[in-house]
């Protein structure tokens, strides 16, 4: 094949950042009023409310923290260009908001309200509600959003397969109980649309770059869970990446159209063999299928070819051959059924491992409520608490990163995108007291005259207009 890569400004180097909603409750003793989610949701914010007149801010670390709708908090991570700063970020959104847990926990103990405080990061609570971790990738704007997402939608509703956080899904009508891959397949109406509320797209089309409209936009990927294990999340994230470049540089791709992409999700979900067929447009008249493994497989081997031509931007090349080696034995495991391989790498089969040995214990279907209740708990970010962490410290769930990386990420913002430009402006604004207002975009200080800058560009991460900002805050603030 003669490749021939186009000019593309973000072609492997790639702004992404992830929103993560979480699910929040407090527990309480038989003698103490059950708490609502807004009331726990209140306490949780309530530092942050006194601190900063609002429920929507920017963090030191350049990430946004607000509550969202339902009472879920919630982390959007500054923006970062290579995966395992961005899987540090995320887990460093986990430590905030177990910070403002550990205090609204406290609170609620010595006012006589509750017994403990729970936050779970994951997509589905126990009446069926669900909530997101929403993926965003910085695309260029010379591409259709319509024609790569079409592209891309073998490779979504087939990555269940591979990091899926998995789920026991409640008994319906027309089915019983039982463990299925994904807590967001069920959860998705359409394949591609422009709303995220009302009918759950998996790519949501929504027109918001946060930078320079002329050069970018977002692909905005909701139908994702969230995950637990670090080298879960590194390959969600690391293979989406590997897709969105092969399609972006145009590299050699079968055509893998899925006739009903909808249908098939939930399919797939439901299988952890891996054999649903899957009806492709291209065939529909012959009657052709693939099965959901052989369309990862295929995507998988050509990832692995990509390599060979990709430059070393961004991500650096051999992390994503990393995320190549996790996902062939993913694949593998799946084809044989035998997860050895991956039982401490892969949250799905983590979760059924544990809950398989509870069902021996019970001598119980998947009905039981008690497997719920530890589906639930492994999902659990309090340290000390969640089954998780438990398994965590006992080595049976392998790690990607470390503890202090993601320590040293929960105060300072990533230092090669343009979250360094806000983390820096933040901190001086803080310090000084003044009076500012701040989004993805824009940095304006607000007193004694507007002072604003817009910085469209999310690749810099030095501009002298910041300075301007920071010594015009340091001029009219200095007697604070």
């Amino acid at each position: 094949m003669n490749f021939q890569r186009p000019q593309s400004p973000v072609y492997a180097r790639r702004i992404m950042g992830i929103e993560t909603e979480y699910g929040i409750t407090a527990v309480s003793e038989p003698s103490q009023r059950r708490l609502t989610p807004d009331e726990v949701a209140r306490e949780l914010f309530r530092p942050v409310v006194d601190k900063h007149q609002a429920t929507n801010i920017f963090t030191e670390n350049a990430s946004r923290l607000y509550l969202d709708v339902g009472s879920h908090p919630e982390v959007a991570t500054g923006e970062c260009d290579s995966l395992t700063q961005l899987l540090n970020y995320e887990r460093a959104g986990d430590a905030i908001v177990n910070e403002l847990a550990v205090g609204a926990e406290k609170t609620l103990q010595d006012m006589g309200l509750a017994k403990s405080l729970i936050l779970f990061k994951n997509n589905v609570d126990s009446q069926g509600n669900s909530y997101g971790c929403h993926e965003n990738y910085l695309i260029s704007r010379h591409m259709v959003l319509r024609d790569i997402s079409r592209k891309l939608m073998p490779f979504m509703i087939t990555r269940q397969l591979i990091c899926g956080a998995g789920m026991v899904a409640p008994q319906k009508a027309n089915s019983p109980a039982r463990f299925v891959l994904s807590q967001r397949a069920d959860q998705v109406w359409e394949g591609v649309s422009s709303a995220t509320t009302r009918s759950r797209p998996i790519i949501n089309t929504r027109d918001e770059p946060h930078g320079d409209s002329s050069r970018f936009r977002r692909m905005h990927v909701i139908v994702g869970d969230s995950n637990m294990a670090e080298p879960t999340f590194a390959l969600k994230v690391g293979s989406t990446q590997l897709m969105l470049e092969m399609i972006e540089a145009e590299f050699d791709l079968p055509n893998l159209e899925v006739e009903d992409p909808i249908a098939h999700i939930r399919d797939i979900s439901t299988d952890l063999t891996g054999q649903t067929p899957i009806k492709l447009v291209s065939d529909a008249d012959s009657g052709s299928t693939m099965t959901a493994l052989e369309i990862q497989q295929v995507l998988c081997e050509r990832a692995e070819k990509w390599l060979e031509h990709r430059p070393d931007e961004g991500t650096p090349t051999v992390e994503l051959a990393r995320v190549i080696d996790l996902w062939k034995r993913t694949l593998e495991a799946i084809r044989t059924q035998d997860f050895s391989s991956v039982s401490t790498e892969i949250d799905w089969v983590i979760k059924r491992d544990l809950l398989e040995k509870y069902r021996d214990r019970l001598d119980s279907d998947w009905a039981h409520p008690k497997l719920a209740q530890i589906d639930l708990t492994y999902h659990d970010i309090r340290p000390g608490r969640g089954l998780y962490n438990v398994l965590m410290r006992k080595g049976l769930i392998s790690r990607w990163t470390t503890d202090e990386s993601i320590a040293d990420s929960i105060d300072v913002a990533p230092q090669t995108t343009r979250a360094k430009l806000r983390g820096e402006f933040l901190s001086q604004a803080r310090k000084y007291g003044a009076d500012f207002t701040v989004d993805w975009t824009r940095l304006k200080v607000n007193r004694p005259e507007p002072n604003m800058e817009e910085f469209s560009d999310p690749f810099i991460s030095e501009d002298e207009r910041l300075a301007g900002l920071i010594d015009y805050i340091m001029e009219h603030n200095r007697d604070k």
